[in-house]
């Protein structure tokens, strides 16, 4: 780029100063930073053109000495002040970036906040600022995450729980959620009954928060643990299944309970032994009833859940007793996903084959022309030998109006799995 002359950019009628322009994106900056040669680009910018290998600077080819990013203040008012008297031509004011946590501090809140010795005051301060800061970007909590923040958390979680849980206690949990847990991590947590008792316990608390961090943090422990018998240690407590299906029971109108709900309830029922306790939980008509409330993922997560709990004569029971359960399967097959559709024929067929009257229902419900779309579909092959499936085993389900005259389903072929 040396030697390149940056155009005015025209915006919407208006000309844009050159000098107000990042270099490598050529559009109006946000977040003006000085690198080491003098340059100005924009952060998001410059951290990307580091972030892909390049150790020069982009404009002077200079090798860069030092990868310090320093603000440009000045720039930034001037550019704040110069969309502010454009308003008239529809530009908006850039707001005021949020500066990068810096290592040094992050790592005095995180003495302050591990010290016993410190006033409690003191230390919930601390961790109040690293929540605020890691909620901030995911800059910041790269750099926290670099000072060994999650054992420290995980310990704080779990100190004084005798007398129940502090507003240390909690902050903790809201902040050790935001991170990644390595396998140790994990283990540290599901092999101490104490530890996952207490947490039981937290999907109780009288804060709506808490009990998503809670469900949530259960469910980063389950999928982190690589031990079949932590995990099963971890689902064998009754009151993790009632906690988790009471938050999707009642506090289906937060968006993040909702999810967290959805992936904590399958990752628990993924432990074969103990989905007799998700039944008991109420998990199949909970599952059922917010199933039209979520969106693609959380649907996908929900509809494998419920093939899980179909896998087992109490959950096939449960699910063929709610009314809604085969209609509300059969619409959703090629609805939402190729994976969708396979959990949802797979339920289906798990319920067809205990059920004459399962049967009847989802022929009144239309899945007929359904499976017949799947198996013309390009949907997966496992989904359509599902789909044959059905179709072999409700053959005679069919009113004699279809059957005798569908030729897609006289030429259909049965493929086992």
């Amino acid at each position: 780029m040396p030697g390149t002359t940056i155009e005015p950019l025209d915006l919407v009628g208006l000309q844009v100063p050159y000098h107000f322009r990042c270099p490598i994106s050529l559009e109006l900056m946000r977040d003006p930073v000085t690198v080491c040669t003098g340059q100005t680009y924009d952060r998001s910018s410059i951290e990307s053109w580091v972030a892909t290998g390049n150790t020069t600077c982009p404009v002077t080819r200079v090798p860069l000495t030092d990868f310090t990013f320093i603000p440009n203040h000045t720039l930034r008012r001037l550019i704040q002040d110069w969309c502010v008297a454009n308003q008239a031509f529809g530009i908006q004011r850039i707001p005021t970036p949020k500066q990068p946590a810096d290592p040094t501090m992050v790592r005095t809140l995180l003495g302050q906040a591990s010290s016993a010795s410190n006033p409690f005051q003191s230390r919930l301060s601390a961790l109040r600022r690293l929540k605020g800061l890691a909620r901030d970007s995911e800059k910041n909590r790269c750099v926290i995450s670099s000072l060994n923040v999650r054992e420290m958390l995980i310990n704080i979680l779990f100190s004084d729980t005798g007398s129940g849980s502090s507003d240390l206690n909690v902050e903790a949990l809201a902040v050790l959620v935001m991170f990644q847990l390595c396998e140790s991590d994990c283990e540290s947590i599901a092999s101490d009954p104490e530890r996952v008792m207490y947490l039981s316990h937290m999907l109780f608390h009288s804060s709506i928060e808490v009990r998503v961090n809670s469900a949530l943090l259960i469910e980063i422990v389950l999928s982190g643990t690589s031990s079949s018998e932590l995990r099963a240690q971890i689902s064998n407590v009754d009151e993790i299944f009632e906690g988790v299906t009471d938050i999707l029971r009642n506090l289906n109108s937060y968006q993040r309970a909702l999810k967290t709900g959805i992936r904590a309830l399958f990752t628990l029922c993924l432990v074969r032994q103990t989905r007799q306790k998700a039944v008991q939980a109420g998990a199949p008509e909970t599952l059922i009833d917010r199933l039209a409330e979520l969106d693609k993922c959380e649907a996908e997560q929900a509809l494998a859940t419920i093939d899980l709990l179909c896998r087992i004569p109490s959950g096939c029971s449960a699910f063929a007793s709610h009314a809604l359960t085969v209609p509300l399967l059969v619409k959703t097959i090629l609805k939402i996903s190729d994976r969708a559709t396979e959990y949802a024929a797979g339920a289906l067929m798990a319920l067809c084959s205990e059920s004459e009257q399962c049967q009847r229902d989802a022929v009144n419900a239309g899945i007929l022309t359904q499976l017949l779309l799947l198996v013309q579909s390009d949907c997966t092959e496992r989904g359509k030998r599902k789909a044959q499936m059905l179709l072999k085993l409700l053959r005679d389900s069919w009113p004699e109006d279809c059957t005798g005259n569908s030729e897609d389903f006289g030429c259909s072929e049965i493929v086992p799995f």
